[in-house]
């Protein structure tokens, strides 16, 4: 893991669950972290914790469907650190229901968090990897990123396949000195869970999710990934509790 020590990591959806997770996990290996969310509060209390550990953190309140909000995440980080070398497209939502529900509102805000978050991500994210010859994206798909999640999950699945697919351009267009990892998660505990508000369809997530691993399960395999030497590429980690059959 000494390849993660001094390293800058930017993560978005960094206020809890997979996002703070995998901060406490890298930052525990050297890493220094840059925290990216709507809830200022919530990072402050994690940045504090972190720092006191000794560990670099800054806090960026942001929100991941406006562009402009991200491009600052990276304005900041640069000015802080001087460079970034690893972004964590973290930041999610997940609302399940039938189609025959038209929630086209919540499909639009998946849409928008889950897919236009992502490439927002990349926008700001590549030109500095491309000038500095160096940098990686890790993407967080899912398992239903893989197989369709129906009923009540074809639209979330839906923008999970989409990163996929962007990863893997990502990948083809500028792979090199630039790595693309995507990260495929099963049923982890964190507040992903809570994002539908159909009631049927929510209570059947939470029952889904009583089989959940801990969050720093998904942290671990990022780790494992920025760890690899520069010539090595890990390209897409599926992980899922032993018993989860999707």
């Amino acid at each position: 893991m000494d390849n993660i020590n001094g390293k800058v990591v930017v993560i978005t959806g960094g206020s809890s669950g997979l996002g703070e997770a995998t901060a406490r996990h890298l930052a525990g290996l050297g890493a220094h972290i840059v925290l990216a969310a709507r809830r200022k509060d919530r990072m402050e209390a994690i940045a504090e914790d972190l720092r006191s550990s000794g560990t670099e953190v800054l806090v960026v309140q942001a929100d991941v469907t406006k562009q402009s909000d991200v491009d600052e995440i990276f304005k900041e980080a640069m000015n802080a650190f001087g460079r970034v070398d690893v972004l964590v497209n973290n930041a999610g939502l997940m609302s399940i229901a039938p189609l025959t529900e038209s929630k086209v509102d919540e499909w639009d805000r998946m849409i928008d968090i889950n897919i236009k978050g992502v490439l927002y991500g990349v926008a700001a994210a590549l030109p500095i990897f491309q000038a500095q010859g160096a940098g990686h994206f890790i993407n967080i798909a899912s398992v239903a990123g893989i197989k369709v999640f129906a009923p009540g999950g074809t639209v979330y699945s839906g923008t999970k396949f989409a990163v996929r697919a962007i990863s893997e351009g990502l990948r083809q267009e500028v792979g090199g000195a630039i790595r693309t990892t995507t990260i495929e998660p099963g049923a982890v505990d964190s507040e992903l869970k809570f994002g539908s508000s159909h009631e049927e369809s929510s209570n059947f997530v939470q029952e889904f999710y009583k089989q959940a691993i801990p969050a720093d399960s998904v942290a671990r395999a990022i780790a494992y990934a920025i760890s690899q030497p520069a010539d090595v590429d890990i390209n897409e980690i599926v992980l899922r509790p032993t018993v989860q059959e999707f």
